[in-house]
């Protein structure tokens, strides 16, 4: 009987990555290929890779150094594969390069180097297909690329502009999670506000109905599947406004990603980004109107070509007056072929690192104070973890992997994916505590 072939998988960078591993490693399940953990048991290896910041094709390069040295037969793909010089400059010997979401060309290459085993079997996927995350909740991307050219990102030159997937497609893929056991289905995309723009909003089909490729319809046929709905990466387009009443009708958590990226007006038009922050903070504040416990999460820079203490100073004050409930900041750092390389003012790195530090500490003692409004409350919290007694869940208000957590003292006899009232009994900067009720 022929040899099954074995590879091996490693998986770099954001959740879109990790969606774009989880097609590969199910059609390669599908195909009967077995997925191994390790080099030397390995037959070739595939690795997903990221190439938004420098940190990160570092972090790359490394790791494809690493698979040959160990297995000597490595496949690349992923955001860096778009930039295939810089892959075959520094490791010549791989044995092919794709650029992002090309689940096809990576297997084509594993065809062309390890030989299909020679009767798949279907029954070897689980239901739902093959996850890096835990069983009880999923990311499930809607659509690739952007249309949006701001100055410090190169994502639209690796994964291309806009392409909306089908909503009858994308509905059905979540009927499947959630029918596997799925609890949490976490919406990704470059630009989740934008979905639909591309094909114009056109009218698909789900069960039979018709259901338009826009984000709003998108979440009112999803949330009829019973489970929490999480939205990510939500550029700030009015359309925003008619999710927010969704989240207070409790169709999608109150929960809002959305990447502000700075506040001085000078700053965000060198970055090509959204400029009247007057009006973005009235946008939060009928938000709060609407939702009262709407969570807003939004990302930063600091550092940026041009910025100036007084910029600064704009950002830290409206970071202030928002009162953002999660926070997350990085210190800029020039990426090969953003236009924002070009710009003039390079800000001293000892500069860019004083100012983050400041940052943080102002967004730690926001969040410090809106956790501790929770004490005595009650709340439902999805459990992520169980040892030894103890739990970790979170709430609405927390994403996985990205935000705090929820602690559960007596955690005896919770699961991953149960869904438990708690009472909130103390906090600190990021995280609670609770009681099962």
């Amino acid at each position: 009987m022929k040899e099954i072939g074995k590879v091996g998988f490693v998986s770099l960078g954001c959740p879109k990555n990790t969606f774009d591993s989880e097609r590969i490693l199910t059609q390669l399940r599908a195909e009967g290929y077995l997925i191994v953990p390790s080099y030397d048991d390995a037959d070739l290896v595939v690795v997903n890779t990221c190439g938004f910041i420098d940190e990160a094709v570092a972090e790359s390069l490394e790791t494809i150094g690493e698979a040959l040295r160990e297995n000597g037969k490595v496949i690349v793909t992923g955001c860096l594969g778009a930039r295939e010089s810089v892959i075959r400059d520094a490791h010549p010997n791989v044995l092919a390069v794709t650029g992002p979401h090309a689940t096809e060309a990576v297997m084509g290459a594993v065809h062309e180097h390890l030989a299909r085993p020679h009767d798949p079997y279907t029954d070897l996927i689980p239901p739902g297909g093959l996850k890096l995350t835990p069983r009880h909740y999923a990311w499930l991307k809607i659509s690739e690329g952007c249309n949006h050219r701001c100055t410090f990102c190169i994502i639209p030159s690796l994964r291309g502009d806009l392409v909306s997937r089908p909503v009858g497609e994308v509905l059905a893929e979540a009927e499947g999670l959630v029918k596997a056991g799925v609890k949490e289905l976490l919406i990704i995309s470059q630009d989740t506000s934008a979905y639909g723009v591309d094909v114009k909003y056109r009218t698909g089909f789900w069960n039979g109905r018709p259901v338009k490729t826009r984000m709003t319809e998108l979440v009112d046929e999803l949330a009829k599947l019973g489970v929490w709905l999480r939205l990510h990466y939500v550029y700030p387009y009015p359309s925003v406004d008619d999710v927010v009443p969704m989240m207070a009708e409790g169709k999608v958590l109150p929960y809002l990603d959305v990447p502000f990226q700075h506040a001085s007006p000078r700053i965000l038009k060198a970055m090509k980004r959204p400029g009247d922050i007057e009006h973005t903070l009235r946008r939060i504040e009928r938000w709060r109107e609407v939702c009262p416990d709407i969570a807003i999460r939004s990302t930063f820079i600091v550092g940026f070509p041009g910025e100036t203490e007084d910029d600064f100073d704009e950002l830290l004050d409206f970071l202030e007056a928002a009162q953002l409930d999660r926070v997350g900041a990085f210190a800029y750092s020039p990426v090969e072929g953003a236009a924002a390389n070009a710009l003039p003012d390079p800000v001293d790195e000892d500069v860019k690192q004083d100012r983050l530090a400041r940052f943080m500490d102002v967004a730690a003692d926001i969040s410090a104070a809106k956790l501790r409004q929770r004490r005595g409350r009650e709340l439902t919290v999805l459990v992520d973890e169980v040892a030894g007694g103890r739990a970790v869940a979170r709430s609405y208000a927390d994403a996985p992997e990205i935000d705090g957590v929820v602690h559960i003292a007596q955690g005896r006899g919770l699961h991953p994916g149960d869904l438990v009232r708690v009472r909130i009994t103390r906090s600190d900067d990021y995280d609670l505590w609770g009681k099962p009720i």
